[in-house]
């Protein structure tokens, strides 16, 4: 069943305040309610369902609203309920004529609208934002030139700092800068070294952890001994060793 869309009536309720007669029409979230082609938006998200048995769901209006005020104020669904529930400036926005004391959905109705629009019919949502925004003045065309994506939590090809990992890393550094300024040292433990840290990744990989921590201090036994063999032959001096580790 498709929803039943929010009409304005302008009629009056001998028991309930309208909200254009309590709040500021001249605040900034009454005025782009009225510059939002909400048609547009119940055109777009209204093809989503179909004539069938069932009630009604929630108007469109009161859906796309939601989700703009949630993620323009940066909201969680829960933190979005409470302020709904108390602030007339959110339900006009959202088509109320009337303060509601109580919310008039539930917070589980946000996460099966999401599901149930999908990501292409949410990109309406980010349409007529921008288009509203350009309108308003809010947005420059020049600021659209750039895009800056928040990858916090997209996959990235990085390799994890594993202790085993680190511990050969080390090693190797301290080799590489003894050759870069002039130390001689008894062993480099190149090879031996990459071969314990190849044995550690494949026990730990088949779960077989008392060979993984063995190889795992067999290259803590590799790099203390470079770090000992520094030391001697810079007369001892662990100052110089940190300055070849930290600013090489």
């Amino acid at each position: 069943m498709k929803p039943r869309e929010v009409r304005e009536t302008g009629q009056n309720d001998l028991f309930k305040a309208r909200l254009d007669q309590i709040i500021d029409m001249g605040h900034p979230r009454v005025r782009l309610a009225q510059r939002i082609d909400w048609g547009f938006l119940e055109q777009e998200f209204g093809a989503v369902y179909t004539d069938g048995p069932g009630g009604p769901p929630l108007p469109t209006r009161l859906m796309a609203g939601l989700h703009i005020l949630k993620y323009s104020e940066n909201l969680s669904d829960e933190r979005l309920c409470e302020i709904w529930a108390e602030n007339p400036y959110f339900q006009y926005f959202c088509g109320e004529e009337f303060f509601q004391h109580t919310l008039v959905f539930d917070r589980s109705s946000l996460t099966r609208w999401r599901q149930r629009m999908g990501e292409e019919r949410l990109n309406a949502l980010i349409q007529e934002s921008l288009a509203v925004a350009a309108k308003t003045g809010a947005l420059k065309p020049s600021e659209l030139t750039a895009v800056v994506v928040d990858t916090t939590v997209q996959p990235k090809n990085v390799a994890h700092p594993t202790d085993a990992k680190l511990l050969n890393r080390a090693r190797e550094r301290l080799v590489r800068l003894a050759k870069k300024h002039g130390v001689r040292l008894r062993q480099s433990y190149a090879r031996v070294g990459k071969l314990a840290l190849i044995k550690q990744q494949r026990y730990a990989h088949a779960k077989q952890f008392k060979r993984a921590n063995k190889r795992l201090r067999t290259l803590r036994t590799y790099l203390g001994r470079v770090i000992r063999d520094i030391g001697r032959k810079i007369q001892g001096e662990a100052l110089k060793v940190i300055s070849l580790t930290l600013y090489p």
